[in-house]
């Protein structure tokens, strides 16, 4: 899975050196925004999932984000 997350980041131009688990997305990574949003679309086709927009608070950094894909791929089981 984090491969998987790494990939999709250097997408954006994110060093994978910088992609700690403890990595927030604006303050860490340099995310704006549209960024997030374009993330988190790139994140459903690749995990065939829906993360509605009131989720994308939850997830703030890479280990929020690992753990929202862990309860979400537990659901879908």
């Amino acid at each position: 899975m984090k491969q998987r997350i790494i990939s999709i980041l250097n997408n954006f131009g994110v060093e994978s050196t910088a992609i700690t688990d403890d990595a927030h997305f604006i303050k860490d990574l340099g995310f704006d925004s549209l960024d997030l949003v374009d993330m988190m679309m790139q994140l459903e086709q690749e995990f065939s999932i829906a993360i509605p927009d009131e989720d994308y608070t939850r997830i703030t950094s890479i280990n929020s984000l690992m753990n929202y894909l862990q309860e979400q791929q537990s659901v879908v089981v």
